[in-house]
């Protein structure tokens, strides 16, 4: 073999190794969103849960709710914060799966009970993880740790306009339009069964969504449970920008999907846009059936809709592009 034949080779070598480095690179640069839904590879009724994380590797638990099983579930990994956008039981877990696939996925087997202590708090504690909320819910997080014998300090305070950064990402919270009562099984003893017995809540403060700033730049709006709100178009649009939402769309508790969609096409404009809260068993085979809310609102959306598919990781850019797992 001649010399400047050798040389070519390795000119070529190099360039496929440095062409693999430079994908790896831009690959690790990408903000991961893994769902934990009741269900392997499908999006059920009350699929909430996601993980979030971002290129340095903080990880950040939104709604844990009802379908992850509890804080020995294997798919949580290490997590960072915890996320809860209000006290209702599918969102912060007054119950949960024993484990993955229980039940069918209109109707989950949700048999654990996580009162008066919550899923979202179990897991905290187990995973030694901050939890990071807005209005009045601080202090009840920061109660049941204490009982627990946890640090009640790891329960953190974010407000409207504020923010709080944990490792790579800033983290705030933006109104939502819902309630935000705490069951009386959550507190628990003699005012929790007087609650009850009155039909009562205890005040939470407002409910919130959040507006989530990864480290390579991507904005995402986590909605939480609301309805249509004018903050939508000035605060989630017009101040942070956010390219990526996460939005519910069950109809009569929060936005249905012609009004998500009105959301998203009109207010927030984004990049892209994934379904949650559909209240259904919107996929058959990590396919979406046809006539659900979830089909409806894939329909009547004008960006890219993704589907929170459990177990199954997407990846986006800085720009809300979804590059893998899509």
């Amino acid at each position: 073999m001649k010399l400047t034949e050798k040389r070519r080779i390795c000119v070529a070598i190099v360039a496929a190794a440095l062409s693999v480095s430079i994908a790896q690179c831009a690959l690790a640069k990408n903000v991961k969103l893994t769902p934990l839904g009741s269900h392997d590879g499908e999006f059920c009724r009350f699929d909430r849960a996601l993980i979030l994380e971002d290129p340095d590797g903080t990880r950040l638990l939104y709604d844990a709710g009802r379908t992850v099983a509890g804080a020995n579930d294997s798919r949580l990994g290490k997590i960072d914060v915890v996320l809860v956008s209000h006290m209702h039981g599918d969102h912060v877990g007054d119950r949960h799966v024993k484990h993955v696939n229980a039940g069918q996925c209109a109707k989950p087997g949700v048999t654990e009970t996580a009162t008066p202590n919550t899923n979202s708090v179990n897991i905290a504690l187990a995973k030694k993880a901050t939890i990071v909320t807005g209005s009045e819910m601080p202090k009840f997080f920061a109660s049941k740790l204490k009982a627990l014998g946890g640090d009640p300090g790891a329960a953190q305070l974010v407000r409207f306009g504020g923010s709080r950064k944990v490792g790579g990402v800033t983290i705030t919270t933006v109104p939502a339009v819902h309630s935000n009562g705490v069951a009386g099984a959550m507190i628990g003893g003699e005012l929790g069964d007087m609650l009850s017995a009155a039909g009562l809540t205890a005040y939470a403060g407002p409910p919130t969504g959040y507006m989530l700033t990864f480290s390579n730049g991507l904005v995402a709006y986590l909605s939480g449970d609301t309805g249509i709100t004018a903050e939508q178009d000035t605060v989630v649009r017009g101040h942070y920008g956010a390219e990526l939402v996460v939005i519910n769309i069950g109809d009569t508790f929060t936005t249905g999907p012609t009004e998500a969609a009105y959301v998203v096409n009109t207010l927030v404009k984004p990049n892209a846009v994934i379904a949650s809260h559909a209240n259904e068993a919107a996929t058959k085979g990590g396919k979406v059936i046809a006539g659900t809310r979830t089909d409806t609102f894939i329909k009547a959306t004008q960006v890219p809709v993704y589907l929170p598919l459990s177990g199954r990781t997407m990846e986006f850019d800085g720009s809300a592009k979804c590059v893998a797992g899509c």
